[in-house]
C-alpha cells in the first residue's frame, strides 16, 4: 500500500515536504508522532495522528510514538492563547502508562517484524541535559530570526495575545527539533508527522538535522479536523470525548459518532476507520439512498467503538441507545452499569424516595401518585394503569403491581415510563 496515496484519498494530508513520498517508496521508513502526556487519557482529537501511524504501519513502515515527558513539562504554544500548567514528574509518569495502553489498541508493538511499533519518551534523553549543554550543543544551530518567523511564535507575540510568550514556550520548538535529531540518530527516523499546527515545530527539526548532521529528513502534516458547522471537533458541552471509559462512557462515545452530521460522517469514516476506498464509496452510496437509516453514522460508530473499547461495550451501547426508542428490554436495563444508566437517562425527571419504603413494598398506585410524585394524583395513576400505559423497568404493570427491593436497578434506581416517551428515574436515598 502506498502510504501517501492512502492518506490523500482519506483527506489526511495538509502539508508535505518535497521528497517525502519518494523517501517512503524507496525503503521502509521510520516516522514518529509526538503526544504530550498532559492527561491520563487520549481524546478523539489525538486519534488523527494515531491513525496516521496506523496507516503507516499497515503500509509496511515503522511507527514511533514519542511521549513528551520532557516537552509536556514545557507546553507547546502552537494554537494556544495562554501558557499551559506545567506537570510534575509523578503525574507525567502516570499519564504515560495510561496512554501506552490506549495506543496499544491501534498499533502493533508486539510482533517481531522490522516495522514493529516503538514507543519512546523524550524525558529519557532530555533529563540529563544541562541548560548550558543544550544552548551550546543545540541552540547555536538555530537562529532567533528563524524561530521568530514561525507562525506559532508570531501569533503569541502579536497584539492578539494578552499573555505574550514565555522563554519556556519559546524554546519548545528547539526541544521538539532536538527530539527529531535524536530519533534520526538513534532510530534512523526520517519523517515526523502531526497536525497542521505542528508544521513550524516539525520543520525546525528537519532544519536542525540538516545543519547538525548534514542529513535529510521530512515532514508531513494532516488538517486539523473541524465540524462542518465550524465547531471544534470532539468537543461537546461537557468537554472532550475521551478514550478512557471513566471520563467518557462507551455509550457516550458511541452516541458522539452516531450523532454526527451526514457531511461530517462522510469525512470521519475515511479518517478514523480502516475501511477501504471501495467500502467507503459503497457505504456513502447506500447512505444517500436511505439517509434516515444513518448507515454511515452506524458503521463509523460501530467500528471506532469496538476498536477503542470492545465488542461487548459496543453491543451494550447499542442496547442502551434502543431503550429510549422502545426496543430495550428489562434484562438490558438490569445489566446497565450505573454510569451508563445515568448517561442514557440524562435530563429525564428524577425523583427521590426513601430506600426503606421500597424495601417494605409500595403498591404502584401509591408509588406513582403519592410517594414518588411522578403523576399528579393517585387517580391519574389509576387511569394510566387502566389504560396500560405504565411500565416499571420496561415491564407493563397493572394496579396490583408492588414496587419493592426486586424492582431496584443497581440496587438504587427504578425506571418508570408513561406511554412511549415519558420517562422518570426514581432514586432511593
Amino acid at each position: 500500500m502506498n502510504f501517501v496515496e492512502e492518506l490523500k484519498w482519506r483527506g489526511m494530508i495538509h502539508d508535505m515536504m518535497p521528497g517525502t513520498e519518494e523517501q517512503l517508496q524507496k525503503e521502509m521508513t521510520s516516522a514518529y508522532v509526538g503526544i504530550d502526556p498532559t492527561a491520563d487519557s487520549l481524546h478523539i482529537g489525538h486519534l488523527v495522528s494515531v491513525m496516521m501511524l496506523k496507516h503507516l504501519q499497515v503500509s509496511g513502515h515503522r511507527p514511533i510514538v514519542l511521549l513528551g515527558g520532557a516537552t509536556g513539562m514545557i507546553g507547546d504554544p502552537s494554537m494556544k492563547n495562554a501558557e499551559r500548567n506545567l506537570l510534575d514528574e509523578e503525574t507525567l509518569a502516570h499519564n504515560q502508562e495510561c496512554l501506552k495502553k490506549q495506543i496499544g489498541r491501534f498499533l502493533d508493538f508486539e510482533n517481531d517484524a522490522p516495522n514493529k511499533a516503538v514507543m519512546v519518551n523524550n524525558y529519557d534523553w532530555m533529563k540529563d541535559f544541562s541548560f548550558l549543554g543544550f544552548i551550546r550543543d543545540v541552540g547555536k544551530h538555530i537562529t532567533v530570526n528563524y524561530m521568530m518567523a514561525k507562525d506559532s511564535v508570531k501569533k503569541r507575540l502579536s497584539g492578539d495575545s494578552k499573555t505574550g510568550l514565555s522563554f519556556t514556550e519559546f524554546t519548545y520548538q528547539l526541544v521538539q527539533g532536538y527530539d527529531f535529531l535524536h530519533l534520526y540518530r538513534d532510530k534512523n527516523c526520517k519523517l515526523q508527522m502531526g497536525g497542521s499546527d505542528q508544521w513550524g515545530n516539525i520543520t525546525t527539526g528537519t532544519e536542525l538535522i540538516r545543519r547538525v548532521s548534514g542529513g535529510e529528513a521530512f515532514a508531513l502534516t494532516c488538517p486539523l479536523i473541524t465540524k462542518a458547522d465550524g465547531g471544534k471537533f470532539g468537543k461537546t458541552e461537557k468537554g472532550n470525548i475521551w478514550l478512557d471509559p471513566n471520563y467518557t462512557s462507551p455509550y457516550q462515545f458511541y452516541q458522539f459518532w452516531l450523532n454526527c452530521s451526514d457531511e461530517d460522517s462522510e469525512r470521519y469514516i475515511k479518517i478514523f476507520t480502516l475501511f477501504s476506498k471501495q467500502e467507503v464509496e459503497n457505504l456513502v452510496e447506500e447512505h444517500k439512498k436511505q439517509p434516515h437509516m444513518r448507515l454511515l453514522q452506524k458503521a463509523l460508530a460501530k467500528d471506532i467503538t469496538i476498536r477503542v473499547h470492545s465488542e461487548d461495550d459496543y453491543k451494550m451501547a447499542v442496547e442502551a441507545s434502543e431503550i429510549l426508542f422502545g426496543k430495550g428490554t428489562t434484562e438490558t436495563l438490569q445489566n446497565l452499569p450505573e454510569k451508563v444508566l445515568l448517561d442514557v437517562f440524562e435530563g429525564v425527571p428524577m425523583f427521590e424516595i426513601p430506600l426503606a419504603e421500597v424495601q417494605a413494598g409500595i403498591n404502584v398506585v401509591d408509588f406513582l401518585g403519592g410517594d414518588a410524585q411522578i403523576l399528579s394524583s393517585k387517580g391519574e395513576a389509576r387511569r394510566a394503569l387502566k389504560e396500560g400505559s405504565i411500565s416499571i423497568n420496561k415491564n407493563k404493570v397493572n394496579d396490583q403491581f408492588e414496587v419493592d427491593a426486586s424492582s431496584l436497578l443497581n440496587e438504587k434506581y427504578i425506571l418508570a415510563q408513561k406511554g412511549k416517551k415519558n420517562f422518570y428515574l426514581i432514586k432511593t436515598v
